[in-house]
């Protein structure tokens, strides 16, 4: 890569990281009652007769919608950080992503040549089942052609969508086929899984990754934990790294299964004082398990309700690094004109009493650059550079020592590789260019990879030298320019891993990306080990 790229790695992966943690983190809310009065007073007036003398009286014409936003905007500011306006033409898909499906056919695309070319079916999907391949080029919807240098992709996507029931004729091109295909496809739901991973580790030792906590998410994580049961899993890593949050009742329940009846999940406080409790229930059906619960410096929220109320409760071992810090919690109020603000409404807290809060008096922006922070001070790669304020130290009731003030410190903790090399591995994989790459070496034999199983594409090496230097030569079309010689391994795996994803789904990513993934391999490790029997 560039020497002038170098310095700004962690700059970008630092605002990546706090980007995401704040779109995600900013989701942990409950429902909010339409039917809520809200009173009105002179300063409240006062506002909208302001806004209304500038729309009617003021000399020059003025965008009053953008008024109105810049007003919004800056009257959260002096609130938290996780308290945000959400604009009218992102909340729709905003909403779609936290209900968990959306209606439509059910593909990933990318517009490659003025050409809508399918990289996967959404597994259970209407395209899935009606036999439409990655790979397939999609040219006509309806009779109209996709194949336009002028649409966009909004404009595809709102051709492909439509009302559940209702069908589409997709015309497609499959290579090696001359004459074009035709599907009839009904437009269904497509379920937008929370959950990326759920196998078996080990013959003992189950495995399920969540990625955010949507409506569908309990659902999911349920059914993933009892299949691993009926597998014989008997032990349990939950991954919850880079999950930044969402809905605080499915992340409650999760520790249900986890946790006996009567045990104390979560404590809820708002503005008036009123104190709200949240007990496990009878129905877990974890309860005696061995339980590993894996966290980093972006899992927050939601992710950090788990990860407090299972070590409060001296329930499995927590491993990885210092979570995210958010102990607050938000509720979605309509605004009446499709827009929306995620107001925080209380505060939240661990069985033990401790907030897991970090301050924000400072600012947003010195909020937001805690990753930074962390990155500077050796957190991310020391436990010992951890700081924490022996005032907000509690105890468990098994006698464990832990601290609030600032998220969750793990058990174990496992050092960040911050080497630039690996660093920017980590970037080319979840950013996509290793995706695009990997879409243009499924082109050149299509058929072949379609043909593979997963325990033959397992075995097979199929990510060899030529593929590598394939690769570079990619990356310096995008101004990367890298040798990788001490992280060889790790980038045919990663590349392996973006293929296993195309042709056979998450799970399959996650599986492949697990085999070197140093807090996995720990675990394992630990399961074995009498010492941290729980």
């Amino acid at each position: 890569m560039k020497n002038s790229n170098k310095k700004y790695l962690p700059l970008l992966l630092g605002f990546a990281c706090a980007l995401g943690v704040l779109l995600g983190a900013a989701l942990d809310f409950t429902s909010y009652n339409s039917g809520t009065f809200l009173k009105t007073n002179k300063k409240k007036e006062k506002l909208a007769r302001l806004i209304d003398y500038i729309e009617y009286e003021y000399v020059d014409d003025v965008n009053i919608d953008s008024i109105v936003d810049v007003t919004v905007n800056e009257i959260l500011t002096d609130l938290d950080p996780h308290s945000v306006y959400i604009p009218q033409e992102e909340y729709v898909d905003l909403s779609a992503s936290m209900k968990g499906d959306f209606v439509g056919i059910g593909v990933s695309f990318r517009n490659i040549n003025d050409t809508i070319a399918v990289i996967q079916t959404i597994e259970g999907g209407p395209s899935e089942k009606a036999g439409i391949k990655g790979g397939d080029r999609i040219l006509y919807a309806n009779g109209e052609a996709l194949f336009n240098s002028n649409i966009n992709e909004d404009s595809i996507t709102s051709k492909l969508k439509g009302e559940e029931n209702t069908r589409v004729l997709l015309k497609v091109h499959r290579k090696g086929i001359p004459e074009l295909l035709e599907f009839d496809v009904e437009r269904g739901k497509v379920a937008l899984k929370s959950v990326d991973a759920a196998y078996m580790l080990t013959d003992k030792l189950g495995y399920i990754k969540i990625n955010r906590f949507a409506e569908s998410t309990y659902e999911e994580f349920k059914n993933g934990l009892l299949k691993l049961k009926e597998k014989g899993a008997r032990q349990i890593v939950l991954d919850l790294r880079d999950n930044p949050g969402g809905y605080l009742a499915e992340a409650t329940k999760i520790v249900d299964e986890f946790l006996p009846e009567d045990k104390l999940v979560l404590i809820t406080k708002n503005k008036k004082g009123a104190v709200e409790k949240t007990f496990a229930t009878k129905d877990g059906n974890f309860e005696t398990g061995e339980l590993y619960v894996l966290i980093n410096e972006n899992s927050a929220s939601a992710s950090e309700i788990i990860a407090g109320a299972l070590q409060d409760n001296d329930k499995g071992i927590i491993v990885g690094r210092r979570s995210y810090g958010k102990g607050l919690v938000q509720r979605e109020m309509a605004l009446g004109d499709g827009s929306a603000v995620r107001l925080t409404i209380a505060r939240y807290y661990t069985p033990t009493g401790r907030s897991i809060q970090r301050p924000y008096s400072h600012g947003s922006e010195e909020y937001f650059a805690d990753y930074l922070n962390r990155y500077k001070n050796g957190e991310l790669v020391s436990a010992d550079s951890i700081h924490v304020a022996d005032s907000l130290r509690y105890v468990t009731p098994q006698g464990k020592v832990v601290y609030g003030g600032g998220g969750i410190i793990p058990d174990i903790f496992i050092p960040k590789d911050t080497n630039f090399e690996k660093q920017s591995l980590n970037l080319m994989l979840r950013n996509g260019y290793m995706d695009s790459f990997i879409f243009e070496v499924l082109e050149q034999n299509r058929k072949y990879y379609n043909s593979l199983s997963f325990e033959d594409f397992m075995q097979k090496e199929l990510i060899t030298k030529t593929t590598v230097e394939e690769f570079r030569a990619f990356m310096r079309r995008e101004n990367f320019d890298m040798r990788f010689k001490d992280y060889l391994p790790t980038l045919k795996l990663y590349l392996k891993a973006a293929m296993a994803q195309q042709l056979f789904g998450s799970t399959a990513f996650e599986q492949i990306l697990n085999e070197e993934d140093p807090a996995v391999r720990k675990i394992i490790e630990l399961s074995t080990s009498p010492k941290f029997k729980d």
